[in-house]
């Protein structure tokens, strides 16, 4: 009974540490995407409000980076599948 504990303590505890990692990941991920972003868009300072170019720059950054992280991920799961299917193959 306490090894069923144990083993549920560690799967409890490696998914929270799972999660913290992807958060850590996602806000990383979010903050390259501001400061690049407004780094390329943003360079009148004179307003405290963004002209319309600036907003058309920034929508079409975020946009284009949000596709690239997208592609990204598919990418690295179809990669994580071909290698778990060569794994499997190995294995036989």
């Amino acid at each position: 009974m306490f090894n069923n504990y144990g083993a549920s303590y560690q799967e409890q505890r490696m998914q929270q540490l799972m999660e913290q990692k992807q958060m850590k990941d996602f806000m990383r991920m979010f903050s390259n995407l501001v400061g690049r972003c407004f780094d390329d868009c943003v360079d009148d300072f004179t307003s405290n409000k963004l002209n319309e170019r600036e907003i058309s720059c920034a929508n079409r950054c975020t946009l284009k980076n949000m596709k690239f992280n997208e592609r990204i991920g598919q990418r690295f799961a179809e990669e994580s599948a071909k290698m778990m299917e060569d794994q499997a193959k190995m294995a036989k």
